[in-house]
């Protein structure tokens, strides 16, 4: 008989803990598999408490192991675990979560299980009944993330099936207090482990509208601002990891509708007024969270008109130049959506051009990145799109004869060309600026780029032209 193997007629667990644990210490997990010890866990963890106490964390250390989690799954465990999610035993909480966690891990089909038993609820009541006991918590975070998660598939029809998990899930979550108690958690989080565990549930979370809106109200945004407050001083690794994943939190819930109002609180909420903050730190990190706020910001036009009279657009743009040479090209792009957005509503339209707008986007034009000289050229369509009047201020900025160098430059891109052309077809609407577009004799770099070898920019170059002599024909009527 294996010397692992348990007497028929008497079952004591603690005779056997230390060789058990000895014999995963030494990764001989084959010995414990063929031993068939595992099935006597079914009535080791269903005997008196402190036998079973004993069980789950000798169960606990076994399941460290991957090549054990299958016999596990295999001996019937799990099913026998969930109920004692119910115990009043801290020590046996913690055992159990952790097994349970562990066996779980990367398993979709069993964390689907998991989620139709309601261990969601479990999980949850656990953290809200001692939320001062930090490993017990730690366990609980985890096993939540995961639950929330369910980690990869492997094709459509996995993509399919698990879609389904995911949202009963997340909808599972929603009907708990998880967001307050997550609130709470992370608002005494000090060290940076715990931060991060309780930020990648918090993101995950985040994915759901219901759960962003939630999390809003039990004040997420104040424990984040915080956090990021604490760490924007640092450039320690593990405090640079827990400040990306707090940027990408306050992010994730400015991508709802409702949560982003919520958060905006007309331009009187904690996110919106870090934003000046944000943009002048010294964390590309920052900035670019500072400009992405703007922009989802910006996606309602009330906000838009309201962060423009709060002098926005210059934060940005005083960005944009600090980094237009050599800077980072995801703030760059950040900050340009975020521009673009403030000029859709027509009022911004007229105060950013009297405020010089135009003027200092123009300056921007010198970055020789085409991505970064387009979304310029696209603010400057969107500034005077179906403005007549604006497009007369374009005349003592040299506009045209700024279009026409990009258009000239040998080494501009084809992209940047194209929406180059379509700025000009614009403007050439005008009186002043056609005859300015004329003067610098636009008209032969049209001809010209008609042979261009990128086709789409010859289409937009004889299409141009041909609206350009259309014009000439209709002012000399």
């Amino acid at each position: 008989m294996s010397p692992l193997h348990p007497s028929p007629h008497k079952v004591s667990l603690p005779s056997y803990s230390t060789i058990i644990l000895q014999a995963i210490e030494h990764r001989t997990c084959s010995l414990l598999n063929e031993s068939n010890i595992l099935p006597t866990f079914t009535r080791l963890l269903q005997s008196d408490p402190l036998c079973a106490v004993k069980a789950a964390e000798v169960l606990a250390e076994i399941t460290k192991n991957e090549e054990m989690k299958v016999p596990c799954i295999d001996a019937g465990l799990v099913p026998i675990l969930i109920p004692l999610l119910d115990s009043r035993d801290q020590e046996m909480l913690l055992h159990v979560g952790r097994a349970i966690g562990r066996i779980c891990y990367d398993n979709n089909d069993l964390q689907e299980q998991l989620v139709r038993a309601e261990v969601i609820n479990s999980l949850v009541r656990i953290m809200s009944d001692y939320p001062d006991n930090e490993p017990l918590v730690r366990v609980n975070l985890l096993a939540l993330s995961n639950l929330a998660d369910l980690g990869e598939y492997d094709s459509i029809f996995d993509c399919k099936l698990l879609g389904v998990t995911i949202y009963a899930a997340k909808e599972a979550l929603s009907k708990t207090r998880v967001a307050e108690h997550l609130v709470h958690q992370l608002q005494g989080a000090n060290h940076h482990e715990k931060v991060e565990i309780i930020l990648e549930v918090l993101q995950t979370l985040a994915e759901n509208d219901t759960l962003k809106l939630q999390l809003v109200e039990a004040g997420i945004q104040e424990a984040v601002a915080e956090i990021l407050k604490r760490l924007q001083a640092s450039s320690k690794p593990e405090d640079m990891c827990s400040l990306k994943a707090a940027s990408d939190l306050i992010v994730s819930l400015l991508l709802g509708d409702e949560s982003m109002q919520q958060l905006f609180a007309e331009g009187k909420g904690v996110i919106y007024q870090n934003i000046a903050t944000w943009l002048t730190s010294k964390h590309r990190q920052l900035q670019l969270t500072g400009a992405l706020a703007i922009a989802n910001f910006a996606r309602n036009d009330s906000n838009c008109v309201q962060m423009v009279k709060l002098g926005v657009v210059h934060q940005l743009l005083d960005l944009l130049d600090h980094h237009v040479e050599s800077g980072d090209v995801s703030v760059q792009h950040a900050a340009l959506s975020a521009l673009r957005n403030l000029a859709i509503p027509v009022a911004n339209k007229i105060q950013m051009l009297e405020e010089g707008v135009a003027n200092r986007i123009q300056m921007l034009l010198r970055s020789d990145m085409p991505p970064v000289q387009f979304k310029l050229l696209g603010t400057l369509r969107m500034l005077m799109d179906g403005q007549e009047i604006i497009k007369e201020e374009f005349k003592e900025s040299k506009l045209v004869q700024n279009i026409h160098k990009l258009l000239r430059d040998e080494s501009t891109g084809p992209e940047v060309k194209y929406n180059s052309i379509g700025l000009l077809c614009s403007l050439l609407n005008s009186g002043d600026l056609k005859q300015e577009a004329e003067e610098d004799q636009v008209k032969e770099t049209l001809e010209k780029l008609c042979g261009h070898i990128n086709e789409n920019v010859a289409k937009q170059a004889l299409m141009a032209l041909q609206f350009f002599n259309d014009e000439k024909s209709r002012f000399e009527q």
